[in-house]
Protein backbone atom coordinates (compact mmCIF):
# COMPACT_ATOMS: atom_id res chain seq x y z
CA UNK A 1 0.00 0.00 0.00
CA UNK A 2 1.40 3.41 -1.21
CA UNK A 3 1.72 6.12 1.46
CA UNK A 4 -0.42 9.47 1.14
CA UNK A 5 2.23 12.08 -0.17
CA UNK A 6 2.03 15.46 1.74
CA UNK A 7 0.93 17.44 -0.45
CA UNK A 8 -2.66 15.57 -0.29
CA UNK A 9 -2.68 16.92 3.16
CA UNK A 10 -1.99 20.16 2.94
CA UNK A 11 -4.59 22.60 3.80
CA UNK A 12 -6.76 19.48 5.76
CA UNK A 13 -5.55 21.74 9.82
CA UNK A 14 -7.06 24.77 8.32
CA UNK A 15 -10.79 22.94 6.99
CA UNK A 16 -10.94 20.75 10.52
CA UNK A 17 -10.07 24.26 12.86
CA UNK A 18 -12.68 25.83 10.77
CA UNK A 19 -15.01 23.02 11.41
CA UNK A 20 -14.66 23.03 15.32
CA UNK A 21 -14.94 26.56 15.11
CA UNK A 22 -18.47 27.09 15.87
CA UNK A 23 -17.74 24.14 18.72
CA UNK A 24 -15.37 26.19 20.06
CA UNK A 25 -17.25 29.49 20.32
CA UNK A 26 -20.77 28.21 21.96
CA UNK A 27 -18.47 26.19 24.74
CA UNK A 28 -16.65 29.39 25.11
CA UNK A 29 -20.25 31.36 25.46
CA UNK A 30 -21.68 28.45 27.57
CA UNK A 31 -18.71 28.67 30.32
CA UNK A 32 -19.01 32.45 30.20
CA UNK A 33 -22.38 32.31 31.39
CA UNK A 34 -21.55 29.41 33.83
CA UNK A 35 -19.06 32.16 35.28
CA UNK A 36 -21.89 35.12 35.41
CA UNK A 37 -24.26 32.47 37.26
CA UNK A 38 -21.49 31.65 39.80
CA UNK A 39 -20.52 35.33 40.08
CA UNK A 40 -24.11 36.03 41.03
CA UNK A 41 -24.06 33.75 43.87
CA UNK A 42 -20.87 35.39 45.16
CA UNK A 43 -22.79 38.73 44.92
CA UNK A 44 -25.94 37.87 46.09
CA UNK A 45 -24.63 36.31 49.11
CA UNK A 46 -22.26 39.14 50.07
CA UNK A 47 -24.56 41.76 49.23
CA UNK A 48 -26.98 39.86 51.76
CA UNK A 49 -23.87 39.86 54.73
CA UNK A 50 -23.74 43.49 54.26
CA UNK A 51 -27.35 44.21 54.31
CA UNK A 52 -27.69 42.01 57.36
CA UNK A 53 -24.50 43.50 59.08
CA UNK A 54 -26.31 47.25 58.76
CA UNK A 55 -29.31 45.85 59.90
CA UNK A 56 -28.36 44.89 62.85
CA UNK A 57 -26.79 48.24 63.83
CA UNK A 58 -29.44 50.31 62.46
CA UNK A 59 -32.12 51.43 65.34
CA UNK A 60 -35.44 49.17 64.56
CA UNK A 61 -37.56 51.95 63.06
CA UNK A 62 -34.73 52.93 60.30
CA UNK A 63 -33.63 48.86 59.57
CA UNK A 64 -35.03 48.12 56.24
CA UNK A 65 -33.75 51.12 54.71
CA UNK A 66 -29.89 50.68 56.33
CA UNK A 67 -30.49 47.17 54.71
CA UNK A 68 -31.34 47.79 51.27
CA UNK A 69 -28.70 50.40 50.87
CA UNK A 70 -25.81 48.19 52.15
CA UNK A 71 -27.18 45.44 49.86
CA UNK A 72 -27.06 47.83 46.82
CA UNK A 73 -23.62 49.70 48.05
CA UNK A 74 -21.34 47.43 46.80
CA UNK A 75 -23.36 46.05 43.51
CA UNK A 76 -22.65 48.14 40.41
CA UNK A 77 -25.28 49.90 38.37
CA UNK A 78 -25.86 46.95 36.45
CA UNK A 79 -26.49 44.48 38.93
CA UNK A 80 -28.36 46.74 41.12
CA UNK A 81 -30.83 47.19 38.72
CA UNK A 82 -32.42 44.00 39.04
CA UNK A 83 -31.82 43.50 42.78
CA UNK A 84 -34.20 43.31 45.39
CA UNK A 85 -33.33 43.33 49.27
CA UNK A 86 -35.65 42.85 52.07
CA UNK A 87 -35.06 42.43 56.20
CA UNK A 88 -37.25 41.07 58.34
CA UNK A 89 -36.79 41.02 62.48
CA UNK A 90 -38.01 38.26 64.62
CA UNK A 91 -37.33 37.21 67.97
CA UNK A 92 -34.08 39.38 67.93
CA UNK A 93 -32.52 37.58 65.24
CA UNK A 94 -32.29 39.63 61.60
CA UNK A 95 -32.43 38.01 58.36
CA UNK A 96 -31.90 39.92 55.14
CA UNK A 97 -32.40 38.24 51.76
CA UNK A 98 -31.31 39.69 48.61
CA UNK A 99 -32.49 38.56 44.96
CA UNK A 100 -30.62 38.97 41.92
CA UNK A 101 -31.24 38.72 38.23
CA UNK A 102 -28.86 36.77 36.27
CA UNK A 103 -27.84 38.49 33.00
CA UNK A 104 -27.57 36.76 29.38
CA UNK A 105 -23.99 37.02 28.59
CA UNK A 106 -23.46 41.11 30.17
CA UNK A 107 -24.46 42.65 33.08
CA UNK A 108 -27.21 45.19 32.02
CA UNK A 109 -28.26 43.50 29.07
CA UNK A 110 -31.22 40.64 29.02
CA UNK A 111 -31.40 38.44 31.80
CA UNK A 112 -32.32 34.85 32.24
CA UNK A 113 -35.49 33.90 33.77
CA UNK A 114 -33.16 32.67 36.74
CA UNK A 115 -32.90 34.70 40.03
CA UNK A 116 -30.10 34.04 42.10
CA UNK A 117 -30.63 34.64 46.27
CA UNK A 118 -28.46 35.48 48.68
CA UNK A 119 -29.42 34.90 52.37
CA UNK A 120 -28.03 36.06 55.91
CA UNK A 121 -28.63 36.55 59.74
CA UNK A 122 -27.38 37.77 62.63
CA UNK A 123 -28.16 38.23 66.10
CA UNK A 124 -30.29 41.95 66.62
CA UNK A 125 -27.52 44.22 68.49
CA UNK A 126 -28.47 46.20 71.69
CA UNK A 127 -29.52 50.13 70.77
CA UNK A 128 -29.18 52.81 73.34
Amino acid sequence: MKAASPARDRGQVTIEFLGMTPTILVTLVVLWQLVLVGYAFTLAGNAADEAVRAATAAAPGARQGACRAAGLDKLSGAWAGGATVNCTTSGGFVTADVRLDVPLLFPGAVSLPLDVEGHAGAVEEETD
